[in-house]
């Protein structure tokens, strides 16, 4: 055999050991060094955090938000009313509709303490006879369940209630009111024609004894069809009192001690403290009655031989008055053009009084024999 034939017999080659990774040699360190990784892995972090800090800070005011897009809808204000007998705000629509209710009380020592007076939304008060005084008091959105005494009524009264659309509650009159309330063109709810809905009470004599309710009084003006009254009340706004009141001592005379009225300004409320007689004027029920406005008129009156000597107001035309009102007092004249226009006041520039919502009080005061004084 020829060896010099055979090929070379070739070395065995070994592969030299692989080099441990990066990731391997790594925790191997940490396995061995644990106390200085944990420290150059803190450190990490926080060069990190530092890093992107910086970044946030530079780039960040740079960045413009895309607009918000607000909703167009809008909620609409709910619908406020108020009354036109008051200004007042009522509950709803409905309520200022409400029929307007005009009902006689009268005004003689042995008719005090009224009831049903704190809740009308306006009074008027004038001579009735002999000095004394007497009540037109008008309701709308307000229902006493107790009113009274309830008395008769005269022409004036009935012309200063024309304008309001309202029912007649009253025991009889003189025969010029009962002439005129009868003619068909009022709303007469008279007692004589409509016993039921008044009554007699047993704690009084007669005839300071008649009173009603506007549950009975509602339920005749329903039976009768006088459901709602259609007309225009005083302007009216929001009370402001004044910085420096010049009316807070108002003295209305009418006839006598017995009859003459004092109004003190109670500036915590805005209103005045009505007294008569000496005395505070009271609702038997609801304690002394506190008008947010006072307004005295000065009136001719006469006496007329009309079923025996009767008192007799103008009430058309124009005349002196004052208006009280968060303290102060403004000379006014008064106006109505005759018996079915409303009355009215004006400044002496010609611009009709705003008045303040709540209870108005008008006290129509003899041009001769009565007077008006305030402090």
């Amino acid at each position: 055999m020829n060896h010099d034939s055979l090929p070379p017999i070739m070395p065995q080659l070994t592969s030299p050991p692989k080099k441990p990774g990066i990731l391997t040699r790594l925790k191997s360190w940490i396995r061995r060094h644990p106390k200085e990784a944990l420290f150059y892995g803190i450190c990490l972090v926080v060069a990190i955090l530092a890093m992107l800090t910086i970044i946030f800070a530079v780039l960040l005011p740079q960045i413009k938000p895309a607009p918000l897009k607000v909703s167009t809808l809008k909620t609409a204000n709910p619908t406020i009313y108020y009354s036109p007998l008051t200004g007042t705000k009522v509950d709803s629509e409905a309520v200022t509709k409400q029929a307007v209710t005009a009902i006689m009380i009268e005004n003689s020592p042995d008719a005090r303490p009224q009831s049903g007076l704190k809740q009308a939304g306006i009074v008027y008060e004038a001579i009735a006879e002999g000095g004394i005084t007497r009540f037109l008091a008008l309701y709308q959105e307000a229902k006493p369940q107790l009113i009274g005494p309830v008395r008769s009524v005269r022409i004036y009264y009935v012309d200063w209630l024309a304008p309001y659309n309202a029912s007649v509650a009253h025991i009889g009159g003189s025969a010029a009111a009962l002439a005129e309330v009868r003619n068909g063109n009022y709303r007469d709810i008279d007692q004589f024609f409509n016993a039921p809905y008044y009554w007699r009470a047993s704690d009084r004599a007669a005839p300071h004894n008649v009173y009603t309710s506007f549950e009975k009084l509602d339920a005749l003006n329903t039976t009768k069809g006088y459901t709602s009254s259609t007309f225009t009340g005083w302007p009216r706004q929001d009370e402001k009192a004044a910085q420096t009141p010049n009316a807070t001592s108002i003295a209305i005379n009418f006839s006598s001690a017995l009859f003459n009225t004092h109004y003190d300004y109670d500036a915590a409320t805005n209103s005045y403290l009505r007294s008569i007689g000496g005395s505070p004027s009271t609702d038997r029920e609801e304690g002394q009655i506190t008008p947010k406005v006072v307004i005295a008129m000065k009136v001719t009156m006469a006496t007329v031989m009309e079923d025996g000597a009767r008192e007799s107001i103008a009430t058309t035309g124009s005349g002196e008055a004052t208006v009280f009102q968060n303290g102060t007092a403004t000379n006014v004249t008064w106006k109505k053009a005759s018996r079915s226009a409303p009355l009215q006041f004006f400044d002496a520039a010609g611009n009709e009084i705003t008045l303040n919502r709540g209870q108005t009080w008008v006290a129509a005061v003899p041009a001769s024999g009565g007077s008006v004084t305030w402090q």
